[in-house]
Formats: C-alpha cells, structure tokens, sequence
C-alpha cells in the first residue's frame, strides 16, 4: 500500500519525502512527540557542537577543508556555532562581573569629562558583554581579509574564507569558555589584563596552527598565516586608534 506525504501529497517511497523532505513517519502530537522532538533537538545540538569542539581542537585544519569540501552533517553549522558559543562566552562575563573593556581602556583624572567618559566606558563594556554574539562576528570578515590576501592562490573563495574564520572564531570562543574559571579567578585583580593575553595568545597560536594545517600544499605557509594575522592585527589596531584619538579630542 502506497502512502503520501501529509505535507505536500507526494507518494512517499523511503523515509522522507522526495518532494519536500518531510518524514514518512509523522506521528500524533502529544506528550510522547513532544518528548521526543525536546530529546532529539538536545542531543543534536550537543553532539554537533561536541564533535566540532572536538575536531577544532585535534585537527583544526584537516577538518575546516573537509567541510568546504562537503563533508557537513556531523558538525554544527558554523555561523550557529559562534553565536551560540559567544552568546555563552558573553552570558558568563556579564553575569559573574568580568569587565575586560574598562581594564583595556582607562582614563584617569578629574573632571566632569572623564568621570563622563568612564560611565561611558563602563557602560559599552557592559554592553559588548550582554551583545558579545555582534562583537565576535564583526570579528570574521575582518582576520577574512588577511587570510584572503595571503592565500588568494589557495583555492577558496571570499565566503570560503569567512567559513575558515568562522571556525577560527569559534575556536577562539570554545578556548576562552573552557578557560573562563581563570578569568573568573583573576577578575578585578591586575593579572586579569595577564590571563587575557595569554590566553588569547594560545588561541591565535591554535589558529596558526590550524591554518598551517588547512593550507598544507601553500609554499610559505607559515609565514603567510603569521603576515594573514598581522594584517588583521594593523586593521583592528587602526580602528582602535581612531577611537581613542577621538576620545582624546573630545577630553581636549
């Protein structure tokens, strides 16, 4: 006996819809479905992120090509990914007090302008806290542009690209959560600024690494993964002093 889809009529032959792709199988909604549907919507979720975490940190670049290749449905998508691990990373900082922001930016003195510009300051880091997801991606196409550059002749397109430092960021991201009873630890002390950078330190060593990795056939590769973050370092420097030179002439 032939069956046909419930959403689109289609006659069913396997276990999902040749027209739509909706399951052959569509039970009645009750308390057993909407068991299943929270049970099966967690493990999902866990066990991609679980296997992504787990190749982003034993074979980063290996893994980054296979899935530009196609090799996708174990992993979870990448742009999720750091939403969903900087909405983590951001929730953590924000909700234990860790202001990274006000002890990368201090401005001392009296006046009513600087106690103006430090309410100002302690605000936006609370900010970039409760937004961290907008802050790790306006990250990507900017270290995009320097691996772009550098591996122009590597085969990847732009967004192929932006897919490398997705995962990149992600990595970064997975570190700084895994680490976070450190930050915790250093927090309102003057080692936090310390523990920062060192840890961000492992984590751009991890992305070369990675990229090393990835870009296995590039001649240089090392030193057009090095030359791919300084540029990435010169644009977000360059951006950073804009700022404070505005900062500055505001005081003034």
């Amino acid at each position: 006996m032939t069956t046909n889809c419930l959403n689109c009529n289609t006659t069913l032959q396997g276990n999902y819809c040749s027209n739509c792709g909706q399951s052959a199988e569509t039970h009645k909604i009750n308390a057993h479905y909407l068991w299943h549907d929270i049970e099966h919507g967690l493990l999902h979720l866990d066990k991609g992120i679980l296997f992504t975490t787990k190749e982003l940190f034993a074979r980063p670049g290996h893994a980054i090509r296979e899935f530009l290749e196609g090799k996708r449905v174990k992993h979870f998508k990448p742009i999720s990914l750091v939403l969903v691990l900087a909405g983590i990373y951001g929730l953590l900082f924000h909700f234990f007090k860790i202001d990274m922001f006000a002890n990368y930016v201090v401005i001392s003195g009296s006046g009513e302008k600087v106690t103006h510009l430090n309410e100002v300051i302690a605000k936006t880091s609370e900010w970039i806290a409760q937004h961290y997801s907008i802050l790790a991606l306006l990250q990507i196409p900017v270290f995009t542009i320097g691996t772009y550059i550098c591996f122009r002749k590597g085969g990847y397109n732009f967004v192929e690209h932006l897919i490398i430092n997705t995962f990149l960021v992600g990595q970064r991201l997975i570190l700084h959560i895994i680490t976070f009873p450190l930050y915790y630890i250093a927090g309102g002390t003057p080692m936090l600024m310390t523990t920062d950078r060192i840890i961000d330190s492992i984590g751009y060593a991890l992305a070369i690494w990675t990229l090393i990795q990835l870009f296995k056939n590039q001649r240089k590769r090392i030193l057009k993964t090095i030359f791919s973050l300084l540029i990435s370092f010169f644009i977000i420097y360059s951006i950073l002093i804009g700022g404070l030179i505005c900062v500055t002439t505001f005081i003034k």
